[in-house]
C-alpha cells in the first residue's frame, strides 16, 4: 500500500515536473548566441548570386535561360506570316534550296546524340499521327485527318518553317512546344524528318507544289497561310 502511494507521488511530482520544463526552461533557440561555435556565423561572408557578373554562374546546361530565351513570333504566326520561320536556320545543317526540296531534301552528317535524339522523339510523339515512315500511316492518321510528311509541299518548307509547326502547331496538329521544349530536340525531329524524306522517292507533283511554293488565293485564303 504504501509503495503505491509512493509511486502516485512521484507521477504527480513527474506531472508537475514537465509544466515546469515547457514554461519555465529557455528554449533552445535562446542560447545558440552564446554558443562561440556560433559566433563566425555573425561576420560570415555571403555570396549573392547574380550580384556581379564576377560571381560564377555553374548551372546545368539548359536549366537556366541566361540569354534571356528564344524569341516568340507566335502572333506572327499565327497571323499567316512566316517571314520569321523560314529566315530559323536548322543548326545542324540542311539544303534547302528549291531544287533539293524537289528531289528529296539531303541529310548532312549529323552527330550521332542529335541523330538518335530526332528519332526517338518522332517516335514518341509524331509517329502516332504522321505514321513511322512519315507517310501518314499511323494509328490515328485517319481519325485527325494528319498530312503525309512525303509530300512535295512538306519537302519544300523551310527547315525553320517545320521547326515552328513544332513548337506552335497548324492546321489539325497542336502545338508541340510545351512538350518537346528544348530547342535542340526540336531540331532534331526536323533533321529526323528530313531524313525520311530523303529515304522516300519524291512524290509526281506539279513544280511549283514540289518547290514549296505557296499556292493561289484561292486555296490559301485571304492571310496567304500555307495549310497543311
Amino acid at each position: 500500500m504504501k509503495g503505491r502511494s509512493a509511486g502516485l507521488a512521484a507521477l504527480l511530482l513527474l506531472c508537475g515536473a514537465c509544466d515546469f520544463y515547457y514554461y519555465k526552461v529557455p528554449s533552445p533557440d535562446q542560447l545558440w548566441h552564446i554558443i562561440p561555435w556560433f559566433d563566425h556565423m555573425i561576420d560570415a561572408r555571403y555570396i549573392h548570386p547574380y550580384e556581379t557578373p564576377a560571381v560564377p554562374r555553374y548551372t546545368p546546361a539548359g536549366t537556366v535561360p541566361v540569354s534571356g530565351g528564344e524569341p516568340d513570333w507566335s502572333a506572327e504566326w499565327v497571323g499567316g506570316n512566316a517571314t520569321t520561320a523560314d529566315a530559323l536556320r536548322n543548326p545542324y545543317g540542311q539544303a534547302g534550296t528549291a531544287e533539293a526540296a524537289a528531289a528529296g531534301p539531303a541529310v548532312p552528317a549529323i552527330p550521332r546524340a542529335v541523330e538518335a535524339a530526332g528519332d526517338t522523339l518522332y517516335q514518341n510523339f509524331c509517329t502516332v499521327c504522321h505514321g513511322v515512315a512519315g507517310d501518314a500511316k499511323g494509328p490515328i492518321s485517319n481519325r485527325v485527318g494528319a498530312p503525309s510528311l512525303l509530300t512535295g509541299r512538306a519537302r519544300g518548307y523551310s527547315d525553320g518553317y517545320l521547326y515552328s509547326i513544332i513548337r506552335y502547331g497548324r492546321g489539325v496538329m497542336p502545338r508541340y512546344g510545351d512538350k518537346v521544349y528544348r530547342p535542340a530536340d526540336r531540331w532534331a525531329i526536323v533533321s529526323h524528318v528530313r531524313k525520311l524524306q530523303s529515304a522516300s522517292p519524291a512524290p509526281q507533283e506539279p513544280a511549283g507544289v514540289a518547290a514549296g511554293i505557296p499556292p493561289g488565293p484561292s486555296a490559301t485564303g485571304s492571310t496567304g497561310e500555307r495549310p497543311r
